[in-house]
């Protein structure tokens, strides 16, 4: 694509490198901007560089955060006891969006994948099992992806987590295998939260 500014190029380049935004998309965005009255784009802009800038991972749990303690974990009507471990931040904003969770969460930051160098030590499982050492902690929701990188994290959570003794159980698998929780609608994803059940038997079934 060739365009008769270099200035519309670039932006459109940038807003191409963003995943799902191909470059027609991008294009169509760029000339939206472009429309717009000048103190909308500074806006626009300013959200977007502030965002980078100030966001922070909460030092507990870490979700995303404006805080050193994000939202969830200060809500004095959030249960502390009980723990759902996720992926990543859009699990949390898909479990939160069914209504059916009054826990708190604890953001892996990913799944363990030999294949890509992923082990558990780059992931946040330290920080969760020092959370359960700390005590007050009753049970660990497992809340992966039906993966097998997502079914690997879920074992080795599981045998570290049982030493501690500590209850950990894993969603009920109304999610599809190979799927991502974001992708589940929110009427299953609730289900499959409701009706967790204890990790050892989800592993014979």
């Amino acid at each position: 694509m060739s365009l008769s500014s270099s200035l519309l190029e670039n932006a459109v380049d940038q807003l191409a490198s963003l995943p799902g935004i191909g470059r027609r998309t991008a294009m169509r965005l760029a000339l939206d901007l472009l429309r717009r009255e000048p103190h909308e784009v500074s806006r626009f802009s300013e959200a977007i560089k502030r965002m980078r800038e100030e966001v922070r991972y909460c030092e507990v749990c870490c979700n995303i955060s404006d805080e050193p303690k994000c939202a969830i974990c200060r809500d004095p009507n959030r249960d502390a006891g009980l723990i759902c471990v996720v992926e990543d931040i859009r699990d949390v904003i898909a479990i939160e969006n069914t209504r059916q969770f009054r826990g708190v969460y604890h953001v892996l930051g990913g799944v363990i994948n030999p294949m890509d160098g992923i082990g558990p030590d780059d992931l946040h499982t330290n920080e969760l099992q020092e959370r359960v050492r700390q005590g007050g902690v009753r049970e660990v929701v497992l809340a992966l992806g039906g993966t097998l990188e997502g079914d690997t994290t879920g074992f080795y959570l599981n045998r570290r987590l049982a030493e501690a003794g500590v209850m950990v159980t894993t969603i009920a698998r109304g999610i599809s295998v190979g799927a991502d929780l974001d992708q589940a609608d929110e009427l299953t994803l609730g289900r499959s939260i409701a009706d967790r059940k204890p990790y050892e038997q989800s592993v014979k079934r």
